[in-house]
């Protein structure tokens, strides 16, 4: 699974960021299984890549993904997470995990090292312990955990990372004329991980953007 130099002009910087991310074969199989799916189309190599950084920065061992991806943005995270790491993976829709369980099995992933979760974020945050987790990534429809943003946030421990993608897809975020209710919850969230003063928090223009927070104290 290691990354492919990209080719001399190999097009946007946003195509070279995905090139140089160097997705396997077994990611590239996710992402096919992923994209047929209904819900929010899967990450990009370059945000994937990014979340593995993440992962391999906090040496971490205890992940949530809130929105399963069918299974891609999970093999990234992995990628990252030290050989003892486990994901814990949650949706709603039994198509998505299934296509996550058939992507971990398929890159070989021991069963030890994944919880997959049936259940919405109200179900589910409610049963996982506050300050437990390494980081926590959100790759689902906003509206599906805007309402539980406290509990998500709670997850992580300090020093840990919340990462939430897709807040500016489609250049919606930025113009105010716009109102869709997908649109106003990206900017409630924003504007909730901005004003919390125990947050560091930036904004990455990769992929459909990806909001990064560190809980500091």
């Amino acid at each position: 699974m290691s990354a492919q130099e990209p080719p001399p002009g190999s097009g946007s910087g946003a195509a070279y960021a995905d090139r140089y991310a160097g997705e396997s074969e077994e990611m590239t199989a996710a992402r096919e299984r992923a994209t047929r799916l209904p819900g929010p189309p899967p990450v990009e190599p370059s945000v994937g890549a990014t979340l593995a950084v993440l992962a391999s920065g906090l040496g971490a061992r205890a992940v949530v993904s809130i929105g399963s991806g069918g299974g891609l943005s999970g093999l990234w995270l992995l990628r990252g997470m030290r050989p003892d790491g486990v994901l814990t993976a949650l949706d709603d829709d039994p198509e998505q995990l299934r296509a996550a369980r058939a992507a971990f099995a398929g890159a070989g992933v021991p069963p030890g090292r994944t919880r997959l979760i049936f259940g919405t974020p109200a179900e589910v945050l409610p049963r996982l312990s506050s300050g437990a987790y390494d980081m926590v990534v959100c790759a689902g429809a906003p509206r599906a955990y805007s309402a539980q943003l406290d509990g998500v946030l709670a997850l992580v421990r300090v020093g840990g990372t919340v990462a939430l993608h897709g807040l500016l897809a489609g250049g919606r975020i930025a113009d105010r004329t716009v109102r869709d209710p997908q649109t106003v919850a990206w900017r409630e969230i924003a504007r909730t991980v901005r004003e919390d003063e125990d947050l560091v928090s930036t904004v990455l223009p990769i992929g459909e953007g990806l909001l990064v927070a560190t809980r500091r104290s």
